[in-house]
C-alpha cells in the first residue's frame, strides 16, 4: 500500500483516533497525556513500562489509567450542564454507568468517587450487579437504575434499599414483572420507586441496530405500556411510577439517529403524562459511541459526533418535545458506559518472535535439483519494476508446481527447502520494488496475503474477546520505534493454539488494512504493542480459551508533573487459580503426579535424585503465570 511521504509514525492515525490523550514522543514512543493537567508533559508509555518492570510487574498487562476515567466523567456530566444552561432546559441531568460494561472493582469504586459531584450512578442489570451497587456510598441524588429481568428477591432487596437512602428505581421490562412487584409491595408495605421501559420502534443503524427497533429484546410495547399502567392504577401504585426508560440502541454511529429516538421517545413521555403518569425522569438508556478509528463518519467502528453535540442535540429535543406538548421538562437520565470506560483501559503485550514471509538472500542451485528449481531462480535475472507483476505470477507459478511435485515424491526435502528459500529472497525483492512504485498495482494487494505473522505475549480470546466475535475494531499500535519507518507488515498471532487467534484488521490513518505496519525485531530489547481503548466489556467477556486466564491489571494515574502514580496492581490468575475454575483440583493434580513420579522410581525409568527436580518443576508451574515468561 503507498503512502505518501510523512513523519513514520503518522500512518498509524494516532492523531485522528487518540483524542488528544495519546501521542507520539519525537523519539519515537507512544506518551499519554494527561487530560486532567493540560499543561503537563506527556509520560512515555515505554517508560511506564519499564518502571513497572522494574517493580516486578511485566506485560502482558490491563493497563487503566485512572485520570482519563475521572475526564471521561467530567466530560460527559458537564457537556450536559453546558448543554442545558444553553438551551434554558428547566430540568436536570442524572447520570448512571452500567456496571456490565466493566465490572471491575476498581473501575466501579473509581467512577462512584469522581462522580460523586455530580450526583453520578449506577445501573444494575442483574442481582449480582444491584448488590455491587449498594456496596457504594453514593451521592444523594443520585440514582440506582433496575434493569434486566427480575425476581422477587431482586424486587424485595430494591425496595428495601430506599430505607437506607439509596433512589433506587426498579424498571419494569413486562406487565408480569409488575405483578412481582404489585406482590412484593403487599408483602413488604413499603412503597417502591418505579420505572417503565418502553421498546421504541425507531431501528438505529450500525452494528448494534439489533439493541433497538421493535424486535429488541427488553422494554414493552405500547399494548402492554397501557395494561401497566392501568395494573399499577388499580394497586395504587401509579404515583410510584416517575421513569420512563427508552434505550436509544448501543455504539450509535449516527447522530440523527440519535434525535429521532428521542423524539419518539418523548412522545410516549408527553402521552403518559396525560394518562396521569406522574413522570419526573426520562431515561434514554445507552447509545453514545467511542470514535475507535477516528474517521469521524458515521460507520460502525466511529460515529459522526463529539460528546458535546450529543448532549446538544438530546437536551435541544427533549426541550422542543416537552414545550410544544406543555409538558414539564424531565430529569435526563443517560447510560453511557462504552464512552466512559472504553478510552481508560489498554492492553500491553511483547512480541515474541515473528514468521517472516521473505528472506534476504537465496541459496545457490545444486546441479542435481530439478529444473524448476533453476527456473524459479531465474526470475531474479529479469526482476525489475516494468516486470513486476510478470516475475510475481512467474515466482508463484515455479513455487506451487515445485510444491506439487514434492507432495508426488519427485522433489526431496533439501530441494523444497531450497525452492521456498529463493522464493522468500524473491519476494523481499518484490515487495522493496512495489514500496518504491509510486503507482498502485495489483502486486500490492497480492503482496498484502504475505504479512509476517509476528507472533505475541496475549490471548485474544481472554482479552479481546469482541475482535475474535463481531470484528471490533480497537486501534492497535507498535509503542516504540515511531521515529523509524517500519519495514515490515504483519499480522498479529496469539499465545493460544488456535487458528483463530490472530488480529488481521488494523486501524492506520488512511482506513482500515488487512495488515499492520511493524519494524524488523530488535534483538536487544523487547519489542511492544498497544491496543487502546479496551475499557468497555473486553475486560469482563474474555473465556479461558487454552486456560489463559486473566492478565495482570495495573492502574495508575498520571500526575500534574508529567509522572504518574500506581494506584492499584491485580496480578495476572495462576495456572493453580485457572485451573479451579474448570474444576481441577490443584492439590489433586500435585497428588496424582506425584503418585507417577514414585511409580517411575519404583520401576526403575526415574532415579530417586531426580524427584525433587520434577516435583519442584511442576508445583513451580501451578503457581506460575499462565502466559509467557
Amino acid at each position: 500500500m503507498k503512502q505518501t511521504p510523512v513523519a513514520p509514525h503518522s500512518i498509524y492515525g494516532v492523531e485522528k483516533w487518540g483524542k488528544g490523550l495519546i501521542e507520539v514522543t519525537e523519539d519515537g514512543e507512544i506518551s499519554l497525556r494527561n487530560p486532567m493537567a493540560p499543561d503537563a508533559a506527556a509520560i512515555s508509555l515505554p517508560g511506564i513500562l519499564h518502571d513497572l518492570d522494574q517493580r516486578g510487574i511485566k506485560a502482558p498487562m490491563i493497563l487503566r489509567i485512572s485520570s482519563y476515567l475521572e475526564h471521561e466523567i467530567a466530560h460527559i456530566n458537564e457537556s450536559f450542564r453546558d448543554a442545558i444552561a444553553r438551551t434554558g432546559y428547566k430540568g436536570s441531568y442524572r447520570g448512571v454507568f452500567p456496571i456490565k460494561v466493566n465490572q471491575q472493582a476498581q473501575v466501579v469504586d473509581r467512577i462512584v468517587e469522581f462522580g460523586k459531584q455530580y450526583n453520578y450512578g449506577l445501573e444494575a442489570g442483574s442481582k449480582p450487579e444491584l448488590v455491587i451497587a449498594l456496596a457504594h456510598r453514593l451521592a444523594p441524588e443520585a440514582l440506582i437504575v433496575c434493569n434486566g429481568v427480575k425476581d422477587a428477591e431482586f424486587i424485595e432487596l430494591a425496595i428495601l434499599s430506599r430505607k437506607i437512602g439509596f433512589n433506587t428505581v426498579i424498571v419494569l421490562e413486562s406487565p408480569k414483572e409488575a405483578d412481582t412487584v404489585i406482590e412484593v409491595y403487599e408483602r413488604l408495605g413499603i412503597e417502591p420507586l418505579l420505572g417503565v421501559r418502553v421498546k421504541l420502534t425507531n431501528q438505529i443503524s450500525g452494528k448494534w441496530q439489533e439493541s433497538s427497533g421493535d424486535r429488541s429484546t427488553f422494554g414493552m410495547n405500547t399494548d402492554q405500556l397501557v395494561a401497566v399502567v392501568d395494573k399499577l392504577r388499580d394497586a395504587g401504585l401509579l404515583h410510584c411510577l416517575k421513569l420512563q426508560h427508552s434505550h436509544l440502541g448501543s455504539q450509535v454511529p449516527d447522530v440523527n439517529d440519535v434525535r429521532r429516538a428521542v423524539g419518539e421517545a418523548c412522545r410516549y413521555y408527553t402521552e403518559l403524562t396525560r394518562e396521569g403518569v406522574p413522570l419526573t425522569h426520562l431515561d434514554l438508556g445507552g447509545g453514545m459511541g467511542v470514535d475507535y478509528t477516528g474517521e469521524k463518519k458515521a460507520t460502525e467502528n466511529s460515529i459522526n459526533y463529539t460528546v458535546e453535540e450529543y448532549c446538544a442535540n438530546v437536551v435541544e429535543t427533549v426541550a422542543y418535545a416537552m414545550d410544544e406538548a406543555e409538558v414539564d421538562h424531565p430529569t435526563l437520565v443517560t447510560e453511557s458506559g462504552r464512552a466512559v470506560v472504553a478510552t481508560s483501559s489498554m492492553l500491553v503485550f511483547n512480541v515474541l518472535e515473528s514468521t517472516l514471509y521473505d528472506a534476504p538472500d537465496g541459496p545457490e542451485v545444486e546441479p542435481d535439483d530439478h529444473h524448476m528449481v533453476s527456473d524459479l531462480a531465474a526470475v531474479n535475472g529479469y526482476l525489475s519494476h516494468d516486470r513486476l507483476q510478470e516475475c510475481w505470477n512467474d515466482a508463484t507459478f515455479y513455487r506451487n508446481e515445485l510444491r506439487a511435485l514434492f507432495r508426488r515424491g519427485y522433489v526431496d526435502l533439501r530441494q523444497m527447502a531450497r525452492a521456498e528459500r529463493i522464493y522468500l529472497s524473491l519476494m523481499a525483492r518484490i515487495k522493496a520494488l512495489a514500496a518504491s512504485d509510486e503507482v498502485e498495482t495489483d502486486v500490492d494487494d497480492q503482496l498484502e496475503k504475505l504479512a509476517d505473522i509476528y507472533h505475541c505475549n496475549f490471548s485474544l480470546f481472554q482479552s479481546l474477546p469482541d475482535v475474535w466475535a463481531i470484528d471490533q475494531l480497537h486501534p492497535i499500535v507498535p509503542l516504540q520505534m515511531l521515529d523509524q519507518a517500519p519495514d515490515r507488515r504483519a499480522v498479529l498471532s496469539d499465545i493460544t493454539c488456535d487458528s483463530d487467534g490472530k488480529i488481521d484488521r488494523f486501524i492506520l490513518a488512511d482506513g482500515v488494512s488487512p495488515s499492520l505496519p511493524v519494524h524488523s525485531l530488535p534483538e536487544d530489547r523487547d519489542y511492544y504493542m498497544g491496543v487502546f481503548f479496551v475499557g468497555a466489556y473486553q475486560e469482563t467477556l474474555g473465556d479461558l480459551h487454552n486456560l489463559f486466564g486473566d492478565t495482570n491489571v495495573v492502574t495508575i494515574d498520571l500526575r500534574a508533573d508529567g509522572g504518574f502514580d500506581l494506584l492499584h496492581e491485580q496480578e495476572g490468575d495462576t495456572i493453580s487459580e485457572v485451573l479451579s475454575y474448570v474444576e481441577f483440583d490443584p492439590s489433586d493434580c500435585i497428588a496424582a503426579f506425584r503418585k507417577m513420579v514414585d511409580e517411575a522410581i519404583s520401576t526403575g525409568t526415574l532415579q530417586a535424585k531426580d524427584r525433587k527436580t520434577l516435583m519442584s518443576a511442576y508445583r513451580d508451574s501451578i503457581n506460575g503465570y499462565t502466559y509467557y515468561e
